[in-house]
């Protein structure tokens, strides 16, 4: 019998809601994926790149033109200076990029600081590494701050000398929460006073709401020159079945992270690169996605304020939380599948995103909605949540 390195792993939370929410004909708020297609030039000028020959491997890191045009985006927002031949990497999806950085660095027995609730690759990914995470709760909401925020004082506490990294995440997945300057000046004090490095998953720093700016670590020069930045195209242009996505990160961290990528998946989808450099030309693209989503955001918050669930702000992301404490008694799991065969919306438990989601302290009576949705997808399923 084969001894399984992840005996502790079975089918995502994602799967099986999503297979819940086909078998049952339901609304999937589920999953965050948009149900919309992308952008027509975006789609014309891969197809254009496909006719004219764009059809073979790509260089190992990425073009040239595609990381040129990365370079030049995260210089005019965050002030950063990523070179773009050493220092930037296309990778397939930003998921490979968190695998291939967690491989690059953390060797067996190295500690890894994970904020709870996470996204469901991370802990995985370290244990194949051969290292060991430590969570660190973020704070939950209250009264007085509706939101989940980072308690760096726990973070700070968590570190031995054994500590090789600190994952983050924001805007963050599954909260909504984002960070603030405050946070990068806490941030930067635990790496001076720890030499610890970064992994800063920023697949949702185009989406950030209320006119409030992405608090990217690329920001500031202290905490980028031990990070590795990642994002999605796929987040951003709405492409998640591309797969497509970059790291950021100094030459000497770049060099590592390289060794690793190109014995994953080598390069990436040529005439996919070929199409996005040309289409970042026009930085509207991006720009506008804070209006795009918060319209959205605002019709399911709106909605659901008709409702029996309890909203919760979001910040940032395609996702929104809600409190379904004067609805129903059940832990978060046995409730979205409730929600689903019952009432035909698919949702995700916050609980799912913790280290051991039937924890008391895991299930808050909190599941998370996506709005990538079109207007009538958002519509129907808010006709059906004011049945509940």
């Amino acid at each position: 019998m084969l001894n399984s390195k992840l005996p502790d792993v079975g089918v995502t939370i994602f799967t099986v809601m999503s297979r819940l929410a086909a078998e049952h004909q339901a609304v999937n708020l589920g999953q965050g994926y948009p149900d919309f297609d992308p952008d027509p030039e975006l789609l014309s000028l891969v197809n254009r790149a496909m006719l004219d020959g764009h059809n073979q491997y790509a260089f190992m890191p990425g073009i040239a033109a595609l990381r040129e045009a990365i370079a030049l985006k995260t210089t005019q927002l965050y002030g950063a200076n990523y070179h773009a031949d050493s220092d930037i990497t296309v990778t397939s999806g930003a998921t490979q990029a968190l695998m291939t950085a967690i491989l690059a660095c953390v060797h067996p027995g190295d500690e890894v600081i994970v904020l709870e609730p996470n996204y469901d690759s991370y802990v995985p990914a370290i244990r194949l590494a051969g290292g060991i995470p430590v969570p660190v709760a973020l704070t939950p909401p209250t009264p007085s701050h509706p939101t989940f925020r980072p308690d760096w004082d726990r973070v700070r506490a968590a570190i031995t000398p054994r500590t090789r990294l600190l994952m983050i995440n924001f805007p963050h997945n599954p909260t909504g929460a984002v960070l603030n300057d405050a946070d990068l000046d806490a941030l930067e004090r635990i790496v001076a006073e720890t030499g610890i490095y970064l992994i800063s998953d920023e697949v949702y720093e185009h989406i950030v709401f209320d006119g409030v700016p992405h608090a990217s670590v690329a920001r500031r020069p202290a905490l980028a020159a031990r990070s590795f930045v990642i994002s999605s195209f796929g987040k951003t242009f709405h492409t998640t079945g591309w797969k497509i996505g970059y790291c950021c990160a100094p030459a000497n961290m770049t060099e590592e992270f390289r060794k690793v990528h190109q014995f994953m998946v080598f390069s990436v989808a040529t005439p996919l690169q070929v199409g996005l450099a040309v289409f970042m030309a026009e930085p509207r693209h991006y720009l506008d996605l804070p209006a795009f989503y918060q319209t959205k955001r605002d019709q399911l918050a709106a909605g659901l304020a008709t409702t029996r669930f309890k909203v919760l702000p979001s910040p940032g992301t395609f996702f929104l939380m809600a409190d379904y404490s004067a609805v129903s008694d059940l832990p978060e799991a046995e409730f979205a599948r409730w929600l689903t065969l019952n009432h035909g919306v698919a949702v995700i438990p916050i609980a799912a995103f913790y280290g051991d989601p039937h924890a008391a302290t895991s299930n808050r009576q909190l599941v998370r909605f996506c709005f990538a949705k079109r207007a009538e997808t958002l519509d129907l399923a808010i006709e059906r949540l004011r049945r509940v």
